[in-house]
């Protein structure tokens, strides 16, 4: 037996994964065992739940792998400062201490995080190594081309490769300060949201907006190539010297400072959204079609950040020249963990890779679960008034009745996800039918802008009924975005289009309004019976009842808090929300059956949650 471990840690969301004889057996997310959101410290709780989950101790890890090599990284940063000097003075005295306490001694950091116990060898991988790795590794192809878009890693920024059997090798790069993950996180810090978190936020507020400084962009801040390589005009940036994104002359050119954070949105900072959209867009199409000329490969495969860009990732596959594509779901760095453990399984130590027409990545639900023991435990303790059904069948019959009726369910079940997204182990679900349900989830529950789209879960059989998409295509991991199917849009009345930004949301786009974005898109989740039974039960209970395959999805969690991770955390989120049912394993937990919570228990149990 040889176990492999996999981190990634000090910079943000932080990860450990187990491999265990080329399976992998365990990965999550170390915010979601501390609720800080993107913990970059060391994952401890996440390696103790990776070995538990395994049966295993340190001492029988075999290898332990690191998803990035920071004497390169820091090599890199000196070479930026020195480049501006004095201009980057405030932001080296800030970073220095930070890498010569810890981050230049991560041998050491790495001991003292494992207690001293592994006896073994360290493994440090490029960072976009790692995230190619977890790109190709796990997918269902034996041979395919490879794509990495991020910030930057030591010097890459993004990187075109192949990968074959149980190798893979990058070709070409484009390397810092330009990056195309860092100009759509200058336009998240312009557009006045959280970089590093927020540029899922642009992505949805792009719709709204028209690209009217594409042409802009594409004349001053970047220079692109047919072949989607790429160069900032850094005279516009800041964060090569100082310690914000956005210098004088990108604020000059685009008409303005910065918005202010939690400040009224603006017809302007929608079209800048849309207009970096475009251009992100069109750089992943132009990449993808040079990396096909290449390798005419009929298959790609992508990992960083920027594929989780899902409006990005669905038009590669419409209109790029791919046949398919998979994307790791825990595309940003936390899924470098899993990277590194599998490059050193199959590439460093040789061992064969076998795809099987799956993915390997078991649906994503490689974290913790919950006996129904536990469960019962925690909501006896904590005096809930709940029910308990025998079976499977009995309880999806009572869910989906629930969810007819427009109630919000919160359903946490088995294995809890890794990567971003919810896909259905720890997810809030509700009627897309319903016109209310987006509204009443944004502001009553999420407590989150009221902008931001929610995703369909469609039962796979009938994805090409609802989207343009290829009959039983796959998206298991909400990364791909897709028109709703003409015969399902509705045409808003003549008011909708004069309607000003996020009031274009009153007015019904389609038969199933609550997934529906503005532009008649939707960030497509299918739904099987391989990967999630028991969710696939509760949908097709629900289109039985209804005559609808499609739900509401979204995390189970409130605004910038972690998704859930534990029963305890579940019930404390559900009592702080307006969420009408809690669904934990088999029992069913009734808001309106509880006894009445008064201010101060809801505000209790809302002040355990960190909202900015």
């Amino acid at each position: 037996m040889t176990a492999i471990l996999g981190i990634s840690a000090f910079y943000h969301d932080s990860a450990a994964a187990l491999v265990v004889d080329g399976r992998i057996v365990a990965a999550a997310q170390e915010e979601r065992f501390t609720r800080k959101k993107q913990d970059e410290g060391f994952p401890a709780n996440a390696v103790d739940y990776c070995l538990r989950e395994a049966g295993l101790s340190i001492e029988e890890l075999d290898y332990v792998g690191f998803y990035e090599k920071p004497l390169q990284k820091f090599d890199r940063l000196l070479e930026t400062y020195l480049a501006f000097a004095p201009l980057g003075y405030r932001s080296f005295r800030k970073m220095v201490p930070q890498w010569l306490k810890q981050k230049l001694r991560l041998p050491k950091e790495l001991d003292r995080g494992l207690g001293g116990k592994y006896r073994g060898r360290y493994v440090f991988l490029d960072h976009h190594e790692s995230h190619a790795a977890s790109a190709f590794f796990p997918s269902p192809f034996d041979e395919a081309a490879i794509l990495t878009l991020d910030g930057v890693g030591e010097w890459s920024t993004s990187c075109l490769g192949v990968g074959r059997g149980n190798k893979i090798e990058l070709t070409h790069d484009v390397r810092f300060p330009h990056s195309l993950g860092l100009l759509y996180s200058a336009f998240t810090y312009y557009t006045g949201f959280k970089v590093n978190s927020g540029e899922y936020k642009v992505m949805g507020l792009a719709p709204y907006g028209r690209p009217i400084y594409k042409d802009l962009i594409l004349n001053h801040v970047m220079d692109l190539k047919d072949d989607g390589s790429y160069r900032l005009d850094m005279s516009y940036f800041n964060y090569c010297q100082g310690l914000t994104m956005t210098g004088p002359k990108f604020h000059a050119l685009f008409g303005g400072p910065p918005r202010e954070p939690e400040s009224k949105l603006t017809q302007r900072e929608m079209d800048l959204a849309a207009s970096v959209q475009a251009v992100t867009e069109e750089a992943m199409l132009r990449a993808c079609r040079y990396l096909h000329r290449r390798t005419k490969l009929k298959n790609l495969v992508l990992a960083g950040g920027v594929a989780l860009n899902c409006v990005g990732n669905g038009r590669v596959l419409r209109e790029g020249p791919f046949e398919n594509i998979w994307i790791q779901p825990a595309a940003g760095d936390a899924g470098g963990a899993l990277g590194t453990a599998q490059f050193i399984w199959h590439q460093l130590l040789g061992k064969p890779r076998e795809p099987r027409g799956a993915d390997a990545m078991q649906g994503a639900l490689l974290g913790p679960s919950f006996t129904d023991d536990e469960i019962a435990a925690m909501l006896d303790a904590e005096g809930v008034r709940y029910t308990t059904y025998g079976d499977e069948e009995q309880l999806c019959d009572v869910v989906s009745s629930l969810l007819a009726q427009e109630k919000v369910v919160a359903w946490f079940q088995g294995r809890m996800e890794f990567g971003p997204r919810a896909l259905g182990a720890r997810s809030i679900l509700g009627d897309a039918r319903s016109t209310k349900m987006q509204t009443v989830m944004n502001l009553k529950i999420k407590f989150r802008e009221s902008f931001r789209p929610f995703a369909p879960l469609v039962l796979r059989d009938h994805v090409d009924r609802y989207f343009e998409m290829r009959p039983y295509e796959d998206s298991p991991y909400m990364l791909l975005v897709a028109p709703v199917r003409e015969e399902h849009r509705l045409t808003p009345p003549p008011e909708a289009e004069a309607a000003f930004g996020i009031d274009k949301l009153r007015y019904p786009r389609s038969t199933i309004p609550a997934v529906t974005h503005v532009d008649y898109s939707a960030r497509v989740q299918t739904v099987d019976d391989r990967r999630n039974p028991l969710l696939h039960k509760l949908m097709t209970a629900f289109h039985e009842r209804t005559g609808c395959p499609v739900l509401v999805n979204t995390s189970f969690n409130v605004r910038s808090e972690p998704i859930v991770c534990t029963p305890e955390g579940a019930y404390r989120c559900f009592m702080a929300t307006d969420m009408d049912v809690l669904v934990l394993g088999r029992s069913v937990v009734l808001k309106s059956e509880q006894r009445a919570v008064d201010a101060a228990v809801r505000t209790r149990h809302l002040s355990q949650f960190q909202l900015d």
